[in-house]
């Protein structure tokens, strides 16, 4: 067996939509039902919902799966070779199900496996797979599954449920109650059409594999220590299973086959199962049987056992060989136990080298950034991390990025960004000489989303309020409110598009208080603002803004906080302005303020009744210096003691000098 390593930080994973914001229009519209949530969280990396259209992963993305994950009917789930998905350790909540006419089609292979795995893999982790089918079933047309209570079986014994190739899944069996567990893999009723090929299930705590009824057919199976049985059916079963290898190596598991109820006489090729701990392989209750050719065991205490009483002869061995009783009829039948010793060959039968690309030890680095922060969590300076989805800091929580950390952002969109949630906080250590830095790979803009705070300080959207996009709550009523310390970070590539009108942030700031700390920031190549305040009194000292599409610097709902030295540089033309103060004037303060651009465009810009004090303003390359967008008062506005004018240049102020701003050039 290889070890396969995979990267996932360990983080449960938080369903949530996206944040970041811009204020194009004076009041931006609410996303409207563009996509289901569930496709807006499969683009976060997050599986969780019903999906009820057709959608592929990517195998560039390693996901979370966060709760019931359930493909409706006439919905298809493609996953490709070398997919990994996390699984949550939540027990029966989580799980992957694919109903009556719903389709999944999981495209491993022998070189890149499709691995489902809770983070250890310990046995009860999470559910496992299950698949419904429309084929016969003893249980009837529109049984009702002991999981989930999904309905199965039909009429239909061709039917497809879609496509399994080299899946790997570890960590399942999720107790549900004292008599029913889910199992690694569950084929309810599911059809002939479905193909089945080159499946490992390894540390259930359940089954490996179980089959209520249907005609569905296995090729290449391996099963490694599951709780209760490899390989169980029941319902009347009449499909196959081609090429099986069984390890048990840990005690107390129930048997390698259990068979049940009807019997639909089931087929198994070639069957090696080796036991380190005794135990009993075979074992057939009520009237249950099959056919069996090519069978190999060794180290089982009890080779079969007809748990009932059945007739051996509903178990057929092709190769001859005759069950030996334990005791006499009369006294199996007194002790109920009806043992029986085959003498099958202990050489295997199936080469276990057929799964050498099943890995018996998987492990996980922290080098992926996704999912939820849930305690306090800080990183390491020397690890080169990925931000492969949404990375968000809950309530309570802290999220300490020392200097010199370098984030690679995945070029994602709209599903990749990091939010600070209301109660949360970041604490990002950058220095001077060790910035830390945020970036894509390319930094082109609209790569990914951005980092957006939410704080508890007041903002004219009120208490509580929801953010227009994404639905996270902010404002409250503690304008000292502390977010934590931002602190020489570097930031590039923001600003993915999320619709028409609305597009993520370099940084957000929501109704963030004044103790938070915001010092040395450097938002590059950002696809819509630089920086947006929404409310808020949290204050910025030396910000530096390149070539950001829509405004550098956008305020909105009262921000009474202050930006002391800013640099902005436009040498992209197409951008909206440098500065954009939107609806309530709450007189933010700006010392300190130089904007260059060699490709003209508007740079301060008012609407509404917003306005603010600016000390020492230069301006330079603009064809428009002050937009007073929607008339209002210019007296809003006071330059350097006195009322904005129209007329003015703006050119005699002192520049801001960032020749010592080295730290704003870092990069991956």
């Amino acid at each position: 067996m290889k070890k396969l390593v995979f990267n996932f930080f360990k983080v449960a994973a938080l369903v949530s939509a996206v944040t970041f914001t811009s204020c194009n229009d004076d009041d931006p519209a609410p996303i409207g039902p563009e996509e289901s949530d569930v496709v807006k969280n499969l683009e976060s990396g997050i599986l969780k919902g019903k999906l009820q259209e057709t959608y592929t992963l990517s195998a560039n993305v390693q996901y979370t799966l966060t709760g019931e994950f359930i493909i409706d009917n006439e919905a298809v789930l493609n996953i490709p070779a070398g997919t990994k998905i996390l699984a949550d350790k939540g027990g029966t909540d989580v799980y992957i199900a694919a109903l009556k006419g719903g389709t999944i089609n999981i495209n491993g292979t022998e070189s890149n496996p499709v691995v489902m795995s809770s983070v250890d893999g310990e046995p009860g982790d999470w559910g496992g797979l299950t698949l419904c089918g429309e084929a016969t079933t003893t249980a009837g047309v529109d049984a009702v599954a002991e999981v989930g209570g999904f309905i199965y079986g039909g009429t239909n014994d061709s039917d497809s449920s879609g496509i399994i190739r080299y899946l790997q899944i570890s960590g399942t069996g999720a107790q549900i109650n004292s008599e029913s567990q889910y199992n690694g893999v569950s084929f309810y009723a599911v059809g002939s059409g479905t193909i089945v090929d080159n499946v490992a299930v390894l540390n259930g705590s359940d089954d490996g594999v179980e089959f209520f009824g249907g005609t569905v057919s296995v090729s290449n199976l391996y099963l490694e220590n599951c709780d209760d049985d490899a390989i169980d059916w029941t319902e009347g079963w009449t499909g196959s299973v081609n090429n099986a290898y069984i390890s048990n190596t840990v005690s107390g598991f129930s048997t390698v086959f259990e068979g049940d109820k009807d019997n639909g006489n089931p087929k198994f090729n070639n069957i090696t199962a080796v036991s380190t701990v005794g135990g009993t392989a075979l074992q057939f209750k009520k009237q249950s049987g099959g056919t069996i050719t090519n069978l190999s065991l060794s180290g089982y205490d009890v080779d079969l056992d007809m748990k009932d009483g059945g007739a051996t002869s509903n178990v057929v061995f092709v190769d001859g060989y005759e069950p030996v009783a334990f005791a006499t009829e009369e006294e199996m039948a007194a002790s109920g136990e009806y043992f029986y010793a085959l003498n099958t060959t202990v050489v295997p039968t199936v080469d276990k080298a057929i799964f050498s690309w099943v890995s018996s030890e998987v492990s996980f680095e922290s080098n992926l950034l996704q999912g939820a922060v849930t305690e306090d969590t800080t990183l390491d300076a020397s690890v080169s991390y990925t931000l492969n989805s949404s990375y968000i800091v809950q309530s309570g929580a802290t999220l300490t990025i020392p200097a010199g950390t370098k984030i690679t952002a995945r070029d994602g969109g709209t599903g990749v960004y990091i939010a600070v949630l209301q109660g949360g906080k970041i604490d990002i250590q950058g220095t001077e000489a060790n910035p830390v830095v945020m970036s894509s790979v390319n930094a082109q803009p609209g790569d990914w989303g951005g980092l957006t705070i939410c704080g508890n300080a007041t903002t004219t959207a009120g208490v509580d309020a929801v953010a227009e996009i994404g639905g996270f709550v902010y404002g409250g009523t503690n304008d000292a409110d502390n977010s934590g310390s931002v602190k020489n970070l570097v930031i590039k590539g923001t600003g993915a598009q999320i619709n028409s009108e609305s597009q993520y942030n370099g940084v957000s700031l929501y109704a963030v208080g004044s103790e938070t700390v915001l010092e040395n920031i450097a938002v590059i190549n950002g696809a819509d603002d630089g920086i947006e305040f929404f409310g808020g009194s949290a204050s910025v000292t030396n910000i530096y803004l390149e070539n950001n599409d829509d405004d550098a610097v956008d305020w909105t709902e009262g921000w009474n906080g202050s930006i002391t030295n800013t640099y902005i540089s436009h040498t992209k033309e197409g951008f909206s302005t440098a500065f954009e103060g939107d609806k309530d004037n709450k007189n933010p303060q700006f010392i300190n303020v130089t904007a260059i651009s060699t490709v003209g465009g508007t740079a301060l810009q008012f609407k509404k009744q917003s306005g603010g004090t600016i000390t020492n303003l230069y301006l330079e390359g603009y064809d428009k210096n002050i937009d007073m967008k929607d008339d209002g008062p210019l007296a809003n506005v006071i330059i350097d003691g006195k009322a904005a004018t129209t007329t003015d240049a703006y050119n005699t102020g002192e520049k801001v000098d960032i020749s010592s701003w080295s730290w704003r050039e870092a990069g991956l």
